[in-house]
């Protein structure tokens, strides 16, 4: 694959992304995540401003789905476009690569994050899966869990079955080229990060400035103060049943 067409398919992977990440802004549900917050800890801290707590659970919000969002609509579909494979036929299989002799199935996977001992059965099984399928193929089947970074290397064993390829290893896997893991960052041109981020924080800004509204509707009082009181009691006082 040329430069050129390698800094086109980072383009428009970094366009999803934004994109992904603009319509999670209006996806968070305010109250709902407010009743698993400590606001003992806010008054705690000294929080006195309905921004601060709304711009603080709104980072957390997207913090914690951009690592998966990332690895589902930029390192998966560039893994895809230049390991010159094809779609897998089997759910939680990415990519599959098959030559003469070898069937390599490929599940990708943003970084060496532990799978607890369930994802390594499901994964496991989904890799198991895929192998029947092909038996009458009479190829040697390679199942391999594929981190877009780090450095997890590690072979099949009596716990999974499959091994882990990370980071350089992984992407020379994928391209034949040692140094194509340098070239993902080297060709993520800063004019176009600059372009989707400003756009982005335009919508942040706008989702925050809403959010603000609802907390302040429901849990400041006239002189915009925070009823610590209020907020509490919808937090951690008792249900009342209604009654039929």
């Amino acid at each position: 694959m040329n430069p050129n067409e390698l800094k086109q398919i980072i383009a428009n992977s970094l366009g999803d992304f934004y994109k992904r990440r603009i319509q999670r802004l209006g996806t968070l549900k305010l109250r709902s995540v407010l009743q698993r917050k400590n606001p003992y800890l806010y008054k705690a801290l000294g929080t006195n401003s309905a921004t601060e707590i709304v711009e603080e659970i709104l980072r957390a919000y997207l913090s914690a789905s951009d690592e998966g969002l990332f690895g589902d609509v930029f390192f998966e579909p560039v893994a895809k476009a230049v390991s010159k494979g094809v779609v897998s036929p089997t759910e939680g299989v990415d990519i599959a690569i098959e030559t003469s002799d070898r069937y390599t199935a490929i599940a990708v996977k943003s970084g060496p994050n532990p799978y607890n001992s369930s994802q390594v059965k499901r994964q496991t099984d989904e890799f198991a899966s895929l192998r029947r399928r092909l038996l009458k193929l009479r190829k040697q089947f390679d199942p391999v869990l594929g981190h877009c970074y780090g450095k997890k290397q590690s072979l099949p064993n009596a716990r999974r079955a499959y091994r882990d390829s990370s980071g350089q290893q992984f992407w020379e896997e994928l391209t034949g080229d040692s140094d194509f893991y340098l070239k993902l960052i080297r060709f993520m041109e800063e004019e176009v990060i600059v372009k989707h981020r400003a756009e982005y924080q335009k919508d942040y800004q706008n989702a925050v400035n809403s959010y603000v509204r609802e907390f302040t509707n429901q849990f400041c009082r006239e002189d915009g103060s925070i009823n610590w009181e209020k907020l509490v009691e919808f937090n951690s006082g008792k249900s009342v049943k209604k009654k039929k």
